[in-house]
């Protein structure tokens, strides 16, 4: 097992909140993480996708009574929403008695259904944890290449070849389409969302257009909203907001969009292996994306990320602004062993004014590169930020 990142943040919540839900795509490692945790204490599993798990709990409140003195993980739980409400309930009588910690751990694919109904009916009572796929400092520095390839779904990231890990993510990316968000409840045409997708993948890190897209799906604006909506909650895409700090300059105010995950950024663009990666003009906004969530994963819990764009050029890839801090971090993102910084990412932090400044690029050694800016790999920058 590949140690997660989130797994000390997991044990900590669960001993201070009676609920956690952890929330992640479907395959990105949620039960593997759960049961290791529950190995430190007692606890029953249920799979809600299992017939024979659902049928427990046809009278839930007197079956998971039974099994107060246990943590109860419940996977899947967007199949039966309805829990939640039961939830609640023996939440505040557990509490009565003393026994108000570490009671339930929800796993859910993060639908609209499940974010609604929890925060409906457990306001106050959860906590949110999310789990993204495998990042660059959980990978380390030797699978680093193959990481950015295969993407960091375990299945894709450990298969025995490139070929078969784009089967996997060809299989993931139809099952997604066709099964798993219809069982979330929106009826969308598969082919539309997967060509919405690819669309993605293809201006990888690029400013939102929703009007071009529109035109190209042949739909309006507001469905396309729609669409990427559900991306999003489904924590398959990412939008990074700009920044809105008060600099006295004209900034651009569309998101920046990110496939989150970029082995599936090659596999809907049909890129089988390293060479035909590093000859496809996605090869930039790939490592951006692999980068940025790394980055992200690695910041201190509470941090916000966002990009910085003047309609003049100034430019800076990824702002990180850290609780407790008051000026943001400026990362700018360089693929190349030979890091060159641009006019316009100094023009930015003079604006920005940044606390630390630093250009993430391929290579291995630290070093200065401007006045008041660093070259370094981007694993040493996640681990500098885990301490941050």
């Amino acid at each position: 097992m590949i140690r997660r990142h989130l797994l000390p943040q997991l044990d900590a919540a669960l001993t201070e909140s009676p609920a956690v839900a952890l929330l992640g795509p479907r395959q990105v490692g949620k039960t593997t993480l759960a049961l290791e945790v529950a190995k430190a204490r007692p606890s029953l599993y249920l799979d809600l996708e299992s017939d024979g798990d659902r049928a427990k709990l046809s009278e839930p409140e007197l079956y998971l009574a039974q099994h107060e003195d246990k943590l109860v993980i419940l996977d899947e739980i967007q199949r039966v929403p309805q829990l939640f409400q039961t939830l609640r309930g023996l939440i505040d009588a557990g509490r009565r008695r003393g026994r108000g910690k570490g009671r339930f751990l929800v796993l859910g694919s993060a639908s609209i259904d499940l974010l609604r109904q929890s925060s409906e009916s457990l306001a106050g009572r959860i906590r949110y944890l999310e789990l993204g796929s495998l990042d660059a400092s959980e990978v380390g520095r030797k699978r680093l290449a193959a990481l950015w390839l295969r993407g960091g779904f375990p299945e894709s990231l450990l298969a025995g070849s490139d070929a078969a890990s784009l089967r996997w993510r060809a299989d993931f990316i139809r099952t997604y389409l066709e099964r798993d968000i219809p069982q979330l409840g929106p009826r969308i045409p598969a082919e539309t969302l997967r060509r919405l997708w690819t669309m993605l993948a293809h201006q990888q890190g690029g400013l939102l257009n929703a009007a071009t897209l529109a035109r190209a799906l042949a739909v309006d604006g507001k469905t396309v909203a729609s669409y990427l909506d559900l991306l999003v909650d489904l924590l398959l895409v990412r939008r990074l907001a700009p920044w809105h700090g008060n600099v006295g300059k004209r900034l651009v105010k569309s998101p920046k969009v990110y496939v989150r995950d970029s082995g599936l950024v090659h596999a809907l663009l049909g890129i089988a292996d390293s060479e035909a990666l590093l000859a496809h003009p996605v090869v930039g906004g790939s490592w951006e994306g692999l980068a940025i969530e790394s980055l992200i994963a690695a910041a201190p819990a509470g941090t916000d990320a966002y990009f910085y764009r003047t309609a003049a050029g100034a430019e800076i890839d990824l702002l990180l602004q850290i609780p407790g801090q008051r000026k943001p971090w400026a990362i700018e993102i360089k693929r190349g062993l030979a890091p060159k910084l641009d006019r316009g990412f100094h023009l930015a932090c003079e604006s920005v004014r940044p606390n630390r400044s630093w250009a993430v690029y391929g290579g291995v050694e630290r070093f200065p590169l401007a006045k008041d800016v660093e070259a370094v790999s981007l694993i040493e920058l996640c681990e500098i930020l885990a301490q941050a």
